[in-house]
Order: structure tokens, then sequence, then C-alpha cells
């Protein structure tokens, strides 16, 4: 029931939805199981974390921060298996979960960071989970629609705005300790990658095939970079220690 480490336990599900999209292609009976368990999973960590928000006495505008967004956003993941394996109106239910839920928590959150006290110095990090939920919308609304039209922009502008404010911040980021945390850059940057590429497949404009290989450069390295200090932290026992 802490109301931080609540919101992590449904990237367990997002796991599972993960992997059956790159299974997809070569392994789909066994992509296929995956993202039922992971759906059936999932819808089932939505409604406990959801339901633990609306009776949780003890929640203060101070617990919120972007990890909220793991257990409500995870579903706009769905449909990018989902449409692909037949199950339009499944993933429309997810997809609008995830969504319209990202809006509201969306408000939430920026209302705690504009008027309430910092982030945490180990959830700072936590900043670049903005990025993931209109990036993966983006990627999981085309597969929808199957095209581009101009709410497929805005989610797709609004990531790649957010990864640019994010961006003119490196110093703050730069300046923390190491925490675990520090691998929440590591899958919204690999969204907005996506996001990127998949704008060049729509639209065919080089631009977005040089921000793409841009950005996969910049993913690659700060992918190096969190494997180099997850190592060094775990050979000085700096990570997996009890809180005090």
């Amino acid at each position: 029931h802490n109301p931080i480490k609540l919101n992590f336990f449904p990237a367990f599900s997002i796991s599972l939805l993960l992997i059956s999209i790159v299974l997809l292609p070569s392994a789909r009976p066994a992509a296929h199981l995956l993202w039922l368990l992971g759906i059936a999973i999932h819808l089932g960590f939505t409604l406990y974390v959801m339901k633990v928000w609306i009776h949780h006495e003890g929640l203060e505008i101070h617990h919120i921060n972007p990890a909220w967004f793991i257990p409500v956003v995870g579903n706009v993941l769905v449909p990018i298996a989902g449409t692909r394996l037949g199950y339009t109106e499944i993933s429309w239910f997810f997809f609008s979960i995830g969504i319209v839920f990202w809006l509201v928590l969306f408000t939430i959150i920026f209302y705690r960071v504009l008027f309430h006290q910092p982030l945490p110095e180990k959830l700072m990090p936590t900043f670049f989970i903005l990025i993931a939920p209109p990036a993966v919308g983006f990627l999981s609304y085309v597969s929808l629609v199957g095209g581009l039209d101009a709410f497929a922009r805005v989610l797709y502008f609004l990531a790649l705005f957010l990864t640019l404010l994010l961006a003119t911040q490196y110093h703050h980021f730069f300046r923390l300790r190491f925490f675990l945390s520090w691998w929440a850059y590591s899958f919204p940057l690999a969204a907005v990658t996506i996001s990127t590429m998949e704008m060049y497949e729509l639209t065919g404009k080089n631009g977005f095939h040089y921000l793409g290989a841009g950005l996969l450069f910049l993913l690659t390295l700060v992918i190096l970079m969190l494997l180099y200090k997850t190592f060094v932290a775990v050979s000085r026992h700096h990570i997996c220690v009890e809180e005090g």
C-alpha cells in the first residue's frame, strides 16, 4: 500500500505486453499468449491501483509523481499488438482508459510540480516518464485508425516537445546521484525514437529520418551509460539497500 512503490508493480504486465510486440513478427502464437496474459494482468493491476487511490486515506499531493502513469497509461500499449492480432474493440477499450486517465494525471502532476515541493532526488529521473504516454499513444492510435491524422500529430509533437523540454534541463539530471530510477530515462526515449521513425514511414519526410537516427544514437548512449552505472552500483553494493 505504499503510495509510491505501488505504481511500479504493473511494470510486470507491461513487460509481457512489450515482449508480445517484439515476438509478434516471428513467433505469433507465443506473442498472442503473452498479449492475452498481459492484458488480463494489467487490467487487474489497473483496477486494484485505482481502488487504492480512491480509498487510501493517507494520500497527499506530495505522493504523486510521474511514476503514477505506469499502471493507468500502460493500457495504451495494448493496441500496438492487439490490432495486428485482430482484437480491435478490446484495443480501443484499453486505449480509452490510458488516454483519458493520462490527461487527468498529467494535470495533477503539473499542479504538484508547479505549486508544491520539488520531487525527491531519487524520483527526478521519473520526469522522463512524461514522454511515454503521448509517444506510445501515437503508436497505438495510428495502429487503431490505420494512418496519420490530426490527433496522431498532436500526440507525436507533444511527445517531441516534452523530450526537448527535458533535454534543456540536462544539467539538473547529470548532477543527480545514481539510483535505479535512472532507468526511467530508457523506455520513454525508446518510445519517442520509435515514434519518430514511424512518422518518417508515414510521411516520408527526411527530417524525421535524421531526427530518428539522432534519437537512436542518443538512446544507445543512454542505455550503455545505464548499464555501466548499474554494474558499478551493484559491485559497490549501492542498490537494493534497505531504506532508512
